[in-house]
């Protein structure tokens, strides 16, 4: 499942991280009345009105500034807008408009992206403090205390109306991001599946420096195969360019609907590799290990097995993993990643019936009972599917402190023996019943 992005923007100082933490529930940025103190962007899952979206605080932005620092915070805060779904932009009602919100301001419009304008700090709200606020060409201004809390509720209304126009503005097509280490054969496999030269192949680690989209369609179904740059341990990347080259890396995998890790086998499944697909596996989506180069390597009539024996060992955290072994070079197997693909994001989206749900879990929880604490026992009352991409399990139990992760894992292991989640990850949650 897509998730929005709402990018907070503003100068330094203008009160984004007061609103990020009034919005998240939690302390995660820094406040200080100074300027400077965010300089890397912060996430957090938020959900509004039943609608889930990440939430991204970013240092002041100060276009024409020459400090190095400042520079590179602008970078970070630029990015945020190039991935953003929706752009709150941050003023400061005390001070009024400066020349700094009025460069924003045109970089912003210049982006063709949905943003609203917040001013902030209006503790006492009069329509005359928001007059002057009108120049800088962004429509209506949200009077707004994130101290008090005030005006928050009406900005994150107006950021889920603009979710629902790019619903249904969005293409149908399946969305897939080839995602690895560089060089392990990501744009040769590209423009295999394409059938043509789309992107630069070299054998240069790191040709690839932006997310590259490209929709094609084959057999009468559409698709946007999302090409990436090779994502480096941190330590390894050597410039800005670079850096936010694996950023955009990231952001192609929460767009997708379906990832495609590219694992060069001749080096065999590496810890950087393990990390990316582990990001993978915390958004949430559906994927195949895509083991490429299969060509180059010696083989018997056990090198499939061993390859997949290492696999499971590597990945005990998504036993659900599905691979597939291609020469990208060769094309051996490539045409099956389109068919494979479709497979775990309908595996993905694929919603069990309420009956048949709780028959199964109450029967295995017959079989084996959860563990007692304390002469207490876990009780299943009832069990839904509330959503899909990834599929989603509520457990409404006598006390959800009861679960232990052993006993969650044997039940994902009966939901999953009963039905084919193969390639995508699931969720359980437990709710406590309010009246026992």
């Amino acid at each position: 499942m897509f998730t929005p992005l709402i990018a907070i923007v503003g100068r330094p100082n203008v009160g984004k991280s007061t609103f990020f933490n009034k919005v998240v529930g939690k302390k995660i940025s820094i406040t200080e009345d100074r300027p400077g103190v965010t300089r890397d962007r912060i996430y957090a899952s938020c959900e509004w009105r039943g609608k889930p979206f990440l939430l991204v605080d970013t240092g002041g932005i100060e276009l024409k500034s020459d400090d190095m620092m400042r520079r590179e915070i602008t970078l970070q805060v630029q990015l945020a807008v190039d991935t953003a779904d929706v752009i709150l932009f941050f003023t400061d009602g005390r001070e009024g408009v400066t020349s700094s919100d009025l460069d924003v301001a045109d970089y912003l419009r210049k982006s063709k992206k949905p943003v609203l304008l917040v001013v902030n700090k209006i503790d006492d709200y009069s329509p005359e403090k928001l007059f002057e606020f009108y120049e800088l060409g962004l429509g209506e201004p949200f009077a707004v205390s994130s101290e008090h809390s005030r005006g928050i509720g009406d900005v994150l209304d107006k950021a889920v109306e603009w979710f629902e126009k790019g619903e249904s503005e969005t293409d149908d097509s399946l969305k897939i991001a080839v995602v690895g280490k560089p060089n392990a054969g990501k744009s040769s496999l590209v423009n295999k599946i394409l059938g043509e030269e789309r992107t630069i192949v070299t054998p240069v680690a790191g040709t690839t420096r932006d997310a590259i989209d490209t929709p094609f369609e084959r057999g009468g179904k559409k698709y946007t195969i999302i090409d990436t740059a090779g994502i480096r341990r941190k330590r390894s990347v050597l410039d800005d360019v670079e850096y936010y080259s694996v950023l955009r890396a990231f952001d192609a995998i929460r767009r997708a609907d379906v990832v495609l890790l590219v694992v060069d086998c001749t080096e065999g499944l590496t810890e950087q590799d393990v990390r990316i697909i582990g990001q993978v596996h915390e958004e949430g989506k559906p994927s195949l290990i895509v083991m490429n180069k299969w060509d180059l390597v010696e083989k018997d009539a056990y090198t499939i097995q061993a390859f997949e024996d290492k696999l499971k060992e590597d990945l005990k955290f998504m036993s659900y993993f599905k691979s597939v072994y291609i020469s990208a070079k060769t094309g051996q197997r490539v045409e099956k990643l389109l068919s494979l693909s479709e497979e775990v994001y309908a595996h993905a989206s694929f919603r069990i019936p309420t009956g048949a749900l709780n028959d199964l879990l109450l029967d295995a929880m017959r079989i084996s009972e959860p563990p007692s604490f304390h002469g207490r026992r876990m009780k299943l009352y009832y069990a839904s599917q509330v959503s899909v991409k990834p599929p989603l399990f509520v457990l409404n139990v006598n006390d959800e402190t009861l679960m232990h992760f052993s006993y969650e894992r044997y039940l994902e292991n009966v939901i999953r023996g009963a039905y084919d989640f193969s390639g995508t990850p699931i969720r359980i949650q437990t709710r406590s019943n309010k009246d026992e």
